[in-house]
């Protein structure tokens, strides 16, 4: 090899070195690990086929470590990522019916507005993606929908998003954590 290469390649290197450990460095403080640890909000997904055609969610699950998350860490009435870390994101092959709400085919961002007891949360579609969680812009919005409450069977550490009752053309999606089951019903147009 010859010298002049030699003396380009060692600022190269060390050039991809620092890069790569400044953008392992970012990944951990976006997900909350410190070095060698799991992050403290895992990446999750949710998947479902309705009539053929697929549906997933990628989400990351926050554990309630103590806390009392709904209502207190994530006030009543205001915007919540449904999840932590980036945003919640929603890729759908099919048109559906996600509650009252018209979806088509796309991928959008899920946040909802948690509600106190007896009043219904509000599932949101927002048209934005690829944002950090706490960036949102309701004028992105596609449109919100009531969900429903049903009882837990028991508190959950870490928060879940899943697809259940799948059966042909139709599905619920539900939004577990600590004592709450909100969930929603989908159906593919």
């Amino acid at each position: 090899m010859n010298t002049s290469f030699r003396s380009l390649l060692l600022p190269a290197t060390l050039l991809a070195l620092t890069c790569t450990a400044s953008m392992h460095s970012q990944m951990q403080s976006m997900t909350g690990s410190a070095p060698g640890k799991p992050p403290a909000s895992p990446p999750a997904t949710a998947t479902a086929t309705l009539d053929g055609k697929a549906l997933t969610i990628h989400y990351s699950a926050p554990s309630l470590r103590g806390r009392k998350m709904i209502g207190e860490h994530e006030p009543y009435g205001k915007i919540w990522r449904t999840g932590a870390n980036p945003a919640t994101m929603f890729t759908t092959a099919a048109a559906l019916k996600l509650g009252t709400l018209d979806v088509p085919a796309g991928t959008y961002t899920i946040y909802s507005v948690p509600q106190a007891p007896g009043t219904p949360w509000q599932l949101v579609i927002n048209k934005q993606t690829g944002q950090w969680g706490t960036e949102y812009h309701e004028d992105q919005d596609l449109g919100r929908t009531p969900m429903m409450t049903k009882p837990a069977s028991k508190s959950q550490e870490v928060m879940s998003i899943s697809f259940e009752n799948v059966h042909g053309k139709t599905a619920e999606l539900h939004i577990r954590w600590a004592d709450l089951d909100e969930y929603v019903k989908v159906e593919a147009k």
